[in-house]
């Protein structure tokens, strides 16, 4: 009698370290534009591919310095790597956070976060997501986020209707808010102004995922509390999904949330479910 192909859970069990629970294929929609779908389709099998592959320890471990000057994880590398091929492929220029900037003197740019929650994926914990938006001359027009732990996703088209619509909310007080951990030395005071009036808070370190949420009305806001983490590349989705659905994205400080080739610029992004939830959570933070 012929044996049975090993899956991954048998492998899994072999390799104790190592995550073994399938990675499904995204949901892409149709109307999703080739490039964008291309992109998130290699990203989710490269994350597959290095799933299998590597354990725990590997798919966290720092194998270079990041273009946003944070070390970059071996998954992330893996991820981004393959989506710089779609890139190359088709000639548009990429601005990654692992990678940095791709200038194939396009006027279209892939603005992408390969592995939002990248510390999440390689442990195992199932939140975690491939974030990218289409910049057409600095102007964001279409974003797409997969959760790739089950191929969810949720698209955008900048000025067209989605059928995502956030919970509406527009105060904290008793609001379900997602945020940043806090940080001892940082933003303590901001994170509890927020905390103490909200009804709930979470914690889920997957920015774009979290964002995802707000715009269709699982959560009310997701926010970091003044720790100036976000980049552009982990707004650029949200920027053009959540206004789609109802909501807001800004800066905490009310400074303009650029698309350029910097990645040292940092925002402490609010995403809510509102623009007055919105306002009102950035005056939080601002104290």
């Amino acid at each position: 009698m012929s044996e049975r192909p090993m899956d991954a859970a048998d492998s899994a069990r072999q390799r104790p370290r190592m995550i073994g629970w399938p990675v499904p294929d995204p949901v892409v929609p149709d109307d999703v534009s080739p490039i964008l779908a291309e992109a998130a389709r290699a990203a989710v099998t490269a994350f597959r591919l290095a799933r299998r592959r590597f354990d725990r320890e590997e798919l966290a471990e720092k194998v270079q310095m990041g273009a946003d000057g944070t070390p970059t994880m071996r998954l992330d590398l893996a991820v981004d790597t393959a989506i710089a091929e779609v890139i190359q492929k088709h000639r548009i220029n990429l601005l990654s956070e692992e990678i940095g900037v791709i200038d194939n003197g396009s006027a279209t740019t892939l603005v992408v976060d390969p592995v939002d929650g990248t510390a999440n994926a390689a442990a195992g914990v199932p939140l975690s997501a491939f974030a990218a938006a289409v910049s057409r001359d600095g102007v964001l027009t279409e974003s797409l986020t997969c959760w790739l732990d089950t191929g969810r996703c949720w698209h955008a088209v900048a000025g067209r209707p989605t059928p995502f619509r956030t919970t509406g909310r527009t105060a904290l007080d008793g609001g379900a808010i997602s945020l940043l951990r806090p940080h001892p030395h940082g933003n303590r005071d901001a994170w509890w102004r927020v905390t103490e009036r909200a009804a709930r808070v979470r914690i889920l370190s997957t920015s774009c995922l979290e964002a995802a949420l707000v715009a269709e009305g699982s959560t009310d806001a997701f926010a970091d509390a003044g720790t100036d983490t976000h980049r552009i590349v982990d707004l650029a989705a949200a920027m053009v999904l959540v206004p789609a659905a109802g909501g807001a994205v800004l800066d905490a400080y009310g400074r303009p949330l650029v698309v350029d080739n910097d990645l040292t610029r940092r925002w402490s992004g609010v995403v809510a479910a509102t623009p007055q939830l919105a306002e009102e959570i950035a005056a939080a933070i601002r104290g």
